[in-house]
């Protein structure tokens, strides 16, 4: 299913250089996955929703709440460079 010819192409289109002792290996790894995609292909799901879920998801989040930030002279003491009360950077584009 797999041989040299597809594995060099593959690693070709990923840019990878792979070494002559490095193809076998691969040969032989892809061809297990193909294996296991094969078997998992045969198993029916017909019944099972498209939206199912292992566990129960649930939004394990705080919600959000306004609060005060600290003062703006206290976060800008921490900047190496500020200018006109804002923090001051390089310029990234020409």
């Amino acid at each position: 299913m797999i041989d040299r010819q597809l594995v060099r192409y593959l690693a070709n289109l990923s840019r990878l250089s792979l070494s002559e002792e490095e193809i076998p290996a691969y040969e032989r790894q892809l061809s297990d996955i193909l294996t296991l995609m094969e078997k998992l292909a045969e198993i029916d799901v017909s019944d099972v929703p498209e939206t199912a879920q292992v566990l129960d998801v649930e939004n394990v989040l705080r919600p959000d709440e306004p609060r005060p930030s600290s003062p703006r002279q206290e976060i800008l003491a921490n900047a190496p460079e500020t200018r006109d009360g804002q923090f001051a950077v390089p310029k990234v584009i020409g």
